[in-house]
């Protein structure tokens, strides 16, 4: 059996070079190759890692014999990336979000079916551990059914953010604001612990960037398929950032929650992850007292690992042991595209 996954990236931006550490700390990853159309860029990238520069990911597979890629190119380009990339006979991980519409993640799916070749989408929040304590005791019953959620993004983004990269703040090379590039993460975790969406309402707003195109602010409810309801507000418009949460109510009055990011978001390429994520909600009968417990682990936990990379490592060794094995990745295309049908509905009915 193959021991390690050769693996290519297509994108070399400041995400990118999270990716390359992340592969390189990873036990069945091994980089090898970038590729993109901007050579000059893409040699930098190469040279400081050491790995080859190919024009496309076909030349990728041929060249440099990738097994699977990851995606971390602007969002509107990331359907037509996975495309050539199944094309080109490859396995894909691609960054969140998976696309900027429900069509073309279905046409994302439907071409890795018909080349049988693995498809997952970045959800590193997924690998937190108060986020898998939490997936746990709803799987295990523990607070009745899932029938009340919420999430809460009150983070921020300044001009310097958004005169970052080109293509930041705007509808035909961003695809959005918050929805589309911050909430993914959170919105993910949300039909993981509740199941699929069936009706959305809700609104979307510019609050405080009037030199970006995008929403930076937006609120919904939400019900479930499985009949539970929620509450999504998400914000870039409190400085210098407050918290992101997530919380579950079960129908046997018990809940359990997780503040994943905490004060000045992490920015890629810009900052670091400097506090830990926490169960910061913890109150079934007996386990009440497990949550300062839970506090003590993940703190403890944090200080022994770089954060910033170590959880992006964890979903590259499911996504290279899915390869490996002939297994489902823990994160699905079908989970991606449900991220997806949420933040296109939201656009569609709630803008001002």
């Amino acid at each position: 059996m193959k021991e390690k996954v050769r693996i290519g990236l297509m994108g070399y931006g400041k995400a990118a070079h999270l990716h390359a550490q992340a592969v390189r700390a990873s036990a069945q990853g091994e980089l090898v190759s970038v590729c993109g159309r901007n050579r000059e860029r893409r040699g930098v990238f190469a040279d400081r890692w050491g790995i080859g520069s190919r024009d496309t990911v076909e030349e990728m597979a041929q060249a440099d014999k990738v097994d699977g890629v990851i995606i971390s190119t602007p969002h509107p380009q990331h359907r037509n990336n996975t495309l050539e990339a199944f094309a080109a006979g490859v396995h894909v991980l691609v960054e969140k979000p998976m696309a900027l519409t429900e069509a073309h993640c279905n046409d994302m799916i439907a071409g890795s079916e018909q080349t049988g070749k693995i498809l997952s989408v970045m959800s590193q929040r997924r690998w937190f551990p108060a986020c898998i304590r939490m997936k746990e005791a709803v799987d295990q019953g523990k607070i009745g059914k899932p029938v009340l959620a919420q999430v809460t993004i009150l983070g921020w983004r300044d001009k310097d953010y958004y005169d970052s990269d080109p293509w930041r703040g705007k509808w035909d090379t961003e695809g959005g604001g918050i929805l589309i590039n911050q909430a993914p993460h959170q919105i993910d975790l949300l039909h993981w612990f509740m199941g699929p969406f069936k009706e959305i309402q809700g609104y979307w707003d510019n609050v405080n960037h009037p030199y970006i195109e995008v929403e930076d602010s937006a609120a919904a409810a939400v019900r479930f398929a499985q009949g539970g309801m929620a509450s999504v507000l998400v914000s870039n418009s409190q400085k210098p950032g407050i918290y992101a949460k997530v919380h579950v109510h079960g129908s046997a009055a018990y809940s359990v929650g997780v503040q994943t990011d905490s004060g000045a978001m992490f920015i890629a390429g810009r900052s670091a992850i400097t506090e830990p994520p926490l169960n910061d909600l913890w109150t079934i009968e007996g386990e009440q007292e497990l949550l300062s417990k839970y506090k003590e682990e993940d703190e403890a936990f944090f200080k022994t690992i770089d954060p910033t990379v170590y959880f992006f490592t964890c979903q590259i060794n499911d996504f290279c042991g899915a390869i490996l094995e002939g297994r489902l990745p823990l994160v699905s295309g079908g989970d991606g595209r449900e991220t997806v049908r949420f933040i296109e509905r939201l656009y569609r009915i709630g803008k001002p």
